[in-house]
């Protein structure tokens, strides 16, 4: 008991995972593969259980204790439901994209630190499937490939809205992919890596500094040392991963369901599988580069020393990750969605340039603190930078609003026959596979016809 409270947690290095026999790694394989599978399912549940509680009705609560089950018996059910295949769908296609969709969802949690090094079955291994010196660029591009998934999806259903909604979802994931890496740079820069698990191990001990001759330790975690960077991933995780409020893609009012209009059974299945994946990814990534990774909190760490060693450390870990995502679904219940133009306009004209301003401060700062400006200039220049800031920021002319127009104005300046509806010619791009087939039908009847007058 006592070496549990004393013990000190034992960061991985890359030569850790070298050292790793095959059937280790196919242990930590399948138990990565059960683990995300559970986490879904309690996801879901997690989700309708708060958002019911948040809107004062029961929820689910027939299926299991509670209706804690209810998930389980929905993801048995879907792959045995009726699977409706549309004639002009083109069938490869189809059937690939949840599957890009799926494994890529899978995929970018193989680089997640859970934890430190652990002795399993006699062997010395990390809590961690593998690491590499850019992990974070291996999350990123598994991110990125999950588009093909939904763009594939939109196209080889044959339909109209699964194409919009594709289209839609494309532009909208790349649009926030861009503020999320931004976001990341500044951890690059403060941390001096891209692995997973350098970046943790960089946020396990405060950060000191001297400010008029008294030494502060700053806090360790980078939620709180670049709090503007933190702010702006949290935004586009959200927009990353098509959720409320920004679950354009899938608008029912607009587009029926979205790309996967067209999909049911267990191809629909797999799409509401990486969706929630997602989630849970972009909430584990997050816990990893800002809030101090599998390490417990302070005041438990100033309590208890050996808090986050061995097996203790994916306490801590899952609870970060479940306050996220406790934070996406209170998002979910409370926010109506956006109008697709604001929310690109807010992608690119408000979220990227407040990136790109911060990522020079902070450089700014990190030349400061290196040595080549005295402590009095260094503060000086911050003061003037910020005093520019404001100044700019009062005086900068605020935007004339538009005239508001009464409903006889605004039908009057359109012109006759204009609706604000998709224009109904849209064609979707045949496939070079498929065979197309004209279809015929009779003429109907008149109303002066024998036949139409009979009882």
């Amino acid at each position: 008991m006592n070496l549990l409270l004393t013990a000190h947690a034992e960061d991985p290095t890359l030569q850790t995972f070298e050292q790793d026999v095959w059937w280790i790694t196919l242990i930590k394989l399948v138990g990565l593969f059960v683990m995300l599978l559970l986490l879904t399912l309690f996801t879901i549940n997690y989700e309708r259980k708060v958002v019911a509680r948040m809107a004062v009705r029961p929820g689910p609560n027939q299926v299991g204790w509670r209706g804690y089950l209810t998930s389980l018996s929905d993801g048995l059910k879907l792959p045995f439901k009726e699977e409706i295949i549309p004639r002009t769908a083109d069938k490869l296609v189809y059937f690939l994209a949840p599957v890009i969709s799926a494994t890529t969802a899978f995929t970018a949690f193989a680089v997640i630190p859970f934890g430190g090094v652990v002795t399993m079955f006699g062997h010395r291994t990390a809590l961690q499937l593998t690491d590499v010196p850019v992990s974070v660029l291996v999350l990123l591009a598994c991110s990125s490939m999950s588009v093909y998934g939904v763009v594939l999806a939109g196209w080889a259903s044959g339909s109209t809205y699964p194409l919009l909604g594709a289209l839609r979802s494309s532009a909208q994931m790349i649009s926030y992919e861009v503020a999320m890496g931004l976001s990341i740079v500044a951890v690059f820069m403060t941390a001096g890596s891209m692995s997973t698990s350098e970046i943790v191990k960089a946020q396990a001990s405060g950060d000191p500094t001297t400010i008029f001759g008294t030494e502060i330790t700053m806090p360790g975690w980078y939620c709180l040392q670049l709090l503007p960077s933190f702010l702006i991933y949290m935004i586009s995780a959200v927009g990353e991963t098509n959720r409320a409020p920004f679950d354009l893609p899938e608008a029912e009012s607009e587009l029926v369901g979205g790309f996967h209009t067209e999909y049911s059974s267990f191809k629909f299945a797999l799409f509401f599988l990486a969706e929630y994946i997602n989630m849970i990814t972009v909430s584990a990534f997050c816990t990893t580069l800002f809030l101090g990774g599998w390490r417990a909190p302070w005041p438990i760490t100033a309590i208890w020393a050996g808090a986050s060693s061995g097996y203790f450390a994916l306490i801590w870990f899952f609870l970060k990750v479940f306050a996220l995502l406790f934070g996406f679904i209170w998002l979910r219940a409370t926010l109506p969605r956006l109008r697709y133009d604001q929310f690109m306009r807010f992608g690119w004209k408000v979220l990227i340039p407040i990136n790109l301003v911060w990522i020079l401060l902070l450089s700014y700062f990190k030349i400061a603190r290196s040595g080549a400006l005295s402590t009095e200039a260094r503060w000086i220049s911050t003061g003037a930078v910020a005093i520019v800031v404001l100044v700019v920021a009062w005086a900068w002319p605020s935007p004339e609003k538009p005239k508001q127009l009464s409903i006889e104005e605004e039908l009057a300046r359109r012109p006759p026959g204009s609706f604000p509806v998709p224009p109904m010619d849209l064609q979707v791009p045949p496939s070079p596979r498929a065979r197309r087939a004209v279809a015929e039908r009779a003429p109907a009847a008149l109303g002066g016809d024998s036949e139409s007058k009979e009882v």
